[in-house]
């Protein structure tokens, strides 16, 4: 009996189903779910393809990374090494994030990406690399080496990669001895590529022809070679900025076969004219702090398309912009001529120019028939310049019926312009000399939403009967750094923001604010306000005031807010 039941403890069982030899099966009592993901410790593995190891302040390559692992995040840690055998593991990878570690090329080994066949994105920013890697895979599509210390590449860094889209490597040490010819050879897919903040010195032959956005600004880009732009016929924009270009630098070929090219910037260089050549797709053309002293129209015949040009601080002078030399931009839209030494506005300029930038020049007068030529202006610019009232003739807006924004602050004007266009909008003329508001210039502006007449020399008497009265849209008044002692009567009821910092106001009295019903804002900041300067009534009539700063005055103030009424931050300020 012994034997018998010795003998079917040892028996197996039965012979098992065809197929099923090897399955195993849960005990009695236990879940059939997967076993939980294992996650390295610290760092959050939201999906099975995940793995974020962000901001942790880690030293090492984290160990226990799954080897499904599509999207690693080490970005921000403090790694000094990339471990072969731990990244060689991970053949899944499609993106790898390193960026802002301490990774040095002694810590980067040759061959530490190529195991990562379907990398797709690596990301290395901010480490302390010397040299590119010699080898990235073939499948990349972006690979980002800003920000570090790379004064080489190699052949196999971004070439033979027909996927590779966009290349960043700004804010590096590279000059043209460290970028080989055949740098991006069998990469015919590449549409940015950034190369700004190095030490090139003249634009790198065989760029991609594939390329759509070229950043080569702030190097020492002193020369283009000949032919080094013919092949990138796709390239739309262009930026080579903050360089060493001057006119010899250039010649009629550099642009024309830059058939797409939409957005040029050669500001911060030393060209002392307009370059020859300009493709006629150009819609931005940059040309600010150069040293060009003239514009000539024939330079600009080609490119009637386009939209902006930025010339300020140049050397135009008196002299530099001839009557007509813009006439072939018909489609200009925007002109800035900011500190150029101009001593009136340019003449014959394009018809449809919606917006003209002539702040910080010498300009001194304004004729009947100055700005005949744009009637289309929305937004004109003045400021700073030395316009006095008696050289600005009455009739000089007259033809600017669409005109929005017109800014004439700093000047040396004593009174408000005449015949000013009834659409405006916004109206400037702080810090001029103005010592007196009448309502005729004022009359119409219907629309008017901001006004600005601070740092001048007005006083209550000063202002004129009825010069609120037909500013009905008026939401923005600023009044400040004048010389009211008291609050304005009648201010428009459309207000909602009112300015009288650094006035001589020593008493708001119960009426101040009877006009203005729907005032949020009201700056009484620097005045000569004691405790119980404001009447207690001041405020009951105005259910929309959020903010009330009173700072800056002899003493602290009560403000005494409606029940209605929220205090702002600086309500009541000391």
């Amino acid at each position: 009996m012994r034997l018998s039941l010795l003998l079917l403890l040892l028996w197996p069982g039965p012979p098992a189903a065809p197929g099923m030899e090897d399955a195993t099966f849960p005990h009695l009592g236990e879940s059939s779910q997967p076993p939980p993901r294992v996650c390295p410790p610290r760092c959050s593995c939201p999906r099975a393809d995940t793995v974020d190891c962000n901001g942790l302040d880690l030293r090492v390559f984290p160990d226990n990374i799954t080897r499904a692992a599509q999207h690693l995040s080490l970005q921000n840690n403090q790694l000094q090494e990339l471990p072969y055998n731990e990244l060689s593991r991970l053949s899944s990878l499609r993106t790898l994030n390193l960026h802002n570690n301490l990774i040095s090329s002694e810590g980067l080994p040759d061959e530490a990406f190529e195991s990562l066949t379907q990398l797709q994105h690596i990301y290395v920013a901010h480490n302390k690399l010397s040299v590119a890697p010699q080898f990235l895979p073939r499948s990349l599509r972006v690979a980002d080496l800003a920000a570090n210390q790379v004064m080489e590449i190699f052949p196999l860094t971004f070439g033979e990669k027909p996927a590779l889209r966009s290349v960043y490597l700004h804010n590096n040490q590279l000059n043209n001895a460290g970028l080989p010819p055949d740098a991006f050879r069998g990469s015919e897919a590449i549409a940015t590529l950034s190369l700004s903040s190095n030490r090139l010195s003249y634009l790198p032959p065989s760029l991609p022809p594939s390329l759509e956005r070229l950043h080569l600004q702030n190097n020492l880009i002193s020369k283009v070679p000949r032919g080094a732009l013919s092949r990138q016929t796709q390239l739309r924009e262009l930026y080579l900025q903050h360089n060493q270009l001057t006119d010899n630098s250039l010649d009629a070929t550099t642009f024309s076969k830059l058939h797409s090219l939409e957005y040029l910037d050669l500001s911060h260089n030393r060209l002392a004219t307009v370059p020859a050549g300009l493709p006629r797709t150009l819609a931005v053309l940059h040309l600010g702090r150069n040293r060009i002293r003239r514009v000539e129209a024939a330079r600009l015949r080609g490119v009637q398309g386009l939209r902006y040009l930025l010339l300020q601080h140049n050397e135009l002078g008196s002299s530099g912009l001839p009557a007509g030399a813009l006439r072939p931009l018909r489609g200009l839209h925007t002109l800035h001529l900011y500190g150029n030494g101009l001593d009136r506005v340019p003449l014959a300029l394009p018809r449809h120019l919606h917006a003209l930038v002539l702040p910080h020049n010498r300009v001194t007068m304004l004729g009947a028939r100055d700005l005949a030529s744009t009637p289309s202006l929305a937004e004109l610019n003045l400021a700073y310049n030395r316009l006095a009232s008696a050289r600005v003739h009455r009739r000089a807006f007259r033809r600017l019926r669409g005109l929005r924004s017109l800014d004439l602050a700093g000047n040396q004007l004593t009174r408000l312009p005449a015949g000013l266009p009834t659409g405006l909008r916004a109206l400037r003329l702080q810090r001029n000399q103005l010592r007196v508001l009448e309502p005729e210039p004022l009359a119409g502006l219907d629309q008017l939403r901001e006004l600005s007449l601070a740092h001048n020399q007005l006083r209550v008497g000063d202002i004129g009967t009825g010069t609120w009265h037909e500013l009905q849209a008026l939401q923005v008044l600023d009044l400040s750094h004048n010389e009211l002692s008291f609050v304005p009567p009648d201010l428009p009821e459309a207000l909602e923001e009112l300015h009288l910092e650094g006035n001589r106001i020593s008493h708001v009295g119960p009426e101040a604010f009877l006009s203005t019903p729907r005032l949020r804002a009201l700056f009484l900041r620097a005045n000569r306000l004691h405790m119980t300067s404001i009447a207690a009534e001041a405020f009951l009539g105005l259910p929309h005031l959020r903010m009330v700063d009173t700072a800056g005055n002899p003493e602290q103030v009560l403000v005494q807010l409606p029940p209605t009424t929220r205090r702002g931050p600086r309500a009541g300020g000391s």
